[in-house]
């Protein structure tokens, strides 16, 4: 079950680019979301019809053992964990990548037996 040169290409060029995500150590799963808000003032704005409400806050989430943890970030921060948000979702689609290049090995070694 050896892979085909291109396999074989394409396995090296997900390899490198893994290696150059795994050594900037940017990486974070989770979403980042803006929410806007009302507050507890009877009196204030977000409280007028039509809203005006306050925000945007920027929101991280993300799951740790089924459970959804979020923190607040500042927009500067928002900027910068989207990047690595981003780079985990690219690891994620190269493994998927590496993945289906096995299953491809593995159906056509099966169709040769």
């Amino acid at each position: 079950m050896k892979p085909d040169p291109a396999q074989r290409a394409e396995a090296r060029q997900i390899a490198t680019e893994l290696a150059r995500l795994a050594r900037s150590a940017d990486v974070l799963p989770g979403t980042i979301t803006e929410r806007h808000t009302r507050c507890g003032k009877p009196g204030c704005a977000c409280h007028h019809d039509p809203p005006r409400l306050h925000g945007p806050y920027r929101h991280w989430t993300r799951k740790i053992a089924n459970k959804t943890i979020g923190r607040y970030l500042t927009k500067a921060q928002a900027t910068e964990t989207q990047r690595w948000i981003d780079n985990d979702r690219r690891i994620r689609e190269l493994l998927a990548r590496l993945e289906q290049i096995g299953i491809d090995r593995l159906e056509a070694d099966q169709h040769h037996t």
